[in-house]
């Protein structure tokens, strides 16, 4: 199937080598603000098909898909105007600032009959079975902390007196909302819902959160959530259970998951995994819910119903820990 990128980034990047690998799609145009980094991003897939707006690439009719990969601040705009033209979305996260417009895209998606959905990689992992089978193996879970903190390489340009778009509240970026995002959906897929959401922040002088801690409450559990742009962890994220701990190196990508039994016994439930194969289950999936909408309904609606709830989740945390953006945003 042909589709087109929005983005010339290198998450972009990334997905446009998944997709190629699963074999199910083709990539047909680059959409990007500047026509020469639009040919040099697609001059590397053989691709010389460029828009330099969104508007252009709505109105082309031979693409019936779009991946999204702009800053934040333009996800909603951009997601409808496709959803508009016709075209299936698949959007990085978060696939919009408020949970009132991922709503709205996915009701116009629906109206549409279109697939509208986020890109979070590890629900489209053939592993996540197995991750999910070892959590049942716990016994009875009453604590579990999911952690994300990576060194953001645009930390040094901020350091020099620039503002990149992940440290600038004008794009509706920060470390929750392209770190913690990956903490929220494994705590909301495992444990369902909160009862209760507590959280803080602490900021850079841009007024960009630096880090962020939630705890989620349940009625016979706390789960932890932590995230920072501004410092690298080495522990990654634990699930603790009376009959065992599960260690998830990566959040993110759910690799490096190891299975630790009371007895003292280990097992490695997944190992490592090359970014562009994650990418690429990711894609597949895009595919297979447009392709094959009657057998992949049940896994698209719980994709839907999930990215609502944590869209939820993460308006509540901001609230909650005072993360504020310059600009109204949907």
């Amino acid at each position: 199937m042909r589709y087109a990128v929005i983005g010339t980034g290198w998450i972009a990047d990334s997905y446009v080598q998944g997709a190629a690998r699963s074999g199910n799609w083709e990539l047909a145009a680059v959409c990007s603000r500047s026509r020469e980094t639009g040919l040099a991003f697609g001059g590397k897939y053989g691709v010389s098909a460029v828009c330099t707006s969104p508007e252009e690439l709505a109105a082309d009719p031979s693409i019936p898909a779009v991946y999204i990969a702009s800053p934040n601040c333009c996800h909603y705009e951009q997601s409808r105007m496709m959803l508009e033209a016709g075209k299936h979305v698949l959007c990085e996260k978060p696939v919009t600032v408020t949970p009132e417009g991922c709503r709205d895209l996915q009701e116009l998606a629906e109206k549409r009959g279109l697939v509208y959905l986020e890109a979070i990689m590890m629900l489209h992992q053939p592993h996540l079975a197995a991750v999910e089978s070892a959590i049942a193996r716990l016994g009875r879970i009453r604590a579990a902390r999911l952690s994300f903190d990576q060194l953001s390489s645009k930390y040094p340009a901020y350091l020099r007196g620039e503002l990149p778009n992940i440290f600038n509240p004008k794009m509706a970026t920060g470390s929750l909302m392209d770190l913690g995002i990956y903490c929220v959906y494994p705590a909301v897929a495992w444990f369902g819902v909160p009862d209760r959401i507590e959280a803080a922040a602490s900021f850079l002088p841009s007024g960009a959160d630096a880090a962020c801690s939630a705890i989620f409450g349940y009625p016979d559990k706390l789960v932890t959530l932590d995230c920072c742009k501004t410092g690298q962890s080495c522990l990654g994220s634990e699930i603790l259970g009376d009959e065992g701990t599960l260690e998830i190196r990566s959040i993110s990508q759910l690799t490096g998951v190891v299975l630790h039994r009371k007895d003292g016994g280990c097992e490695t439930i997944v190992g490592e995994a090359e970014k562009a194969a994650l990418m690429g289950n990711e894609a597949a999936d895009f595919y297979r819910y447009i392709a094959g909408p009657a057998s992949s309904r049940e896994q698209y609606r719980r994709d839907s119903r999930l990215a609502l709830e944590v869209s939820r989740a993460m308006a509540e945390i901001r609230a909650r820990a005072g993360i504020r953006f310059e600009g109204e945003f949907r």
